[in-house]
């Protein structure tokens, strides 16, 4: 998930209380109209598949560009393709593509209750959609990515969500945490929430990504920040972290030339050199080596809020539950009802 969508689930959080069930329109409804299927028999949710080709296999699938959807479709004016799916029967294809299937399923269940919590708090039916099929939101891929234990995981926390008092709670997740998830305020600003302030995480250790190294050229470093050293002068002679946050991340990274130095932002800087390079901003050590690289070396991989997947994997298989898990990551939270 990206950070605008975070920002902009956490803006509209109290706005939808419930999922509301509903029909794909090719008109944005109007700030007084009301979700036209309410007696709809479930919930379901309005994913845009984008451009292509869909045909219908009968009431219940059909095909986008060759892959089988459940649900149904509609195409907007623009000609883009909506699949109209029951939540339930996306998160059989979402879960499974958030979290490897093979995982254990306390794992896999606390991944489909964050999930399924996640598009309540993107569902509008004023909008023509509610969600995209890509980390912007979840990846969703159709019945080709479902598996019978990211099934099983659906069904076993089947409309349950994650609420702090009477809202649903704000969800988040990456991939590993390098042992220390990340406050919400720290990572994108704003007030923050109780229950994403960050906590010590001793579970996602086996991880390929616990711990990390990345060598890049300085040729590189120099050409992503050429604007903020051009204020300087001379070449690049230093790189350094000039700040932390509580959890150990880096929030100011220092570029020293000979003609002086400037402070960047350290999103601005995983972001100029590659959020695949910079795997996350727990740096440990930057330095200039030889044969003009610059040799980083950190932990954990994405934005660290919210759930540790890598975390989650580890404290299932030391015994944890689902409920367990969620309670860990968002302490204060409770699973509940939608």
């Amino acid at each position: 998930m990206q950070r605008r969508r975070f920002l902009a689930s956490a803006a509209t959080a109290t706005a939808f209380a419930s999922l509301a069930p509903h029909r794909v329109l090719s008109q944005s409804l109007s700030g007084s109209e009301a979700d036209p299927a309410m007696s709809a028999p479930q919930a379901t949710l309005r994913v845009l598949l984008g451009q292509g080709q869909a045909q219908a296999l009968g009431d219940d699938a059909f095909l986008f560009n060759g892959n089988r959807y459940r649900g149904s479709f509609s195409v907007l004016a623009d000609g883009r393709v909506v699949n109209d799916v029951p939540l339930e029967a996306y998160l059989y294809s979402v879960v499974p593509l958030e979290m490897s299937p093979g995982w254990p399923p306390a794992a896999l269940q606390a991944q489909a209750i964050c999930a399924r919590t996640y598009v309540l708090q993107r569902s509008n039916p004023r909008r023509d959609y509610d969600l995209v099929p890509s980390e912007a939101d979840q990846v969703y891929g159709g019945t080709r990515s479902e598996s019978d234990p990211a099934r099983a995981a659906v069904d076993a926390t089947a409309g349950r969500v994650l609420r702090f008092g009477s809202a649903f709670a704000q969800i988040a997740y990456s991939a590993c945490c390098g042992g220390h998830t990340e406050a919400s305020a720290d990572a994108w600003g704003g007030a923050g929430f109780p229950y994403l302030g960050g906590v010590v995480c001793p579970y996602c250790d086996e991880s390929p990504n616990y711990r990390w190294t990345a060598d890049v050229p300085l040729d590189q470093v120099e050409q992503a920040f050429g604007a903020a050293l051009a204020q300087t002068g001379g070449s690049l002679r230093d790189v350094r972290v000039a700040a932390q946050d509580a959890s150990g991340r880096a929030t100011q990274i220092q570029l020293a030339t000979d003609g002086g130095g400037t402070v960047i932002r350290g999103s601005a800087f995983r972001t100029g050199l590659g959020n695949r390079v910079i795997k996350s901003l727990r740096i440990y050590q930057l330095a200039i080596a030889g044969a003009g690289t610059l040799h980083a070396e950190g932990g954990g991989l994405g934005h660290g809020v919210g759930l540790c997947q890598w975390g989650a994997r580890g404290y299932a298989a030391r015994g944890g539950s689902a409920a367990d898990i969620v309670g860990f990551y968002f302490p204060g939270t409770v699973i509940g009802n939608a």
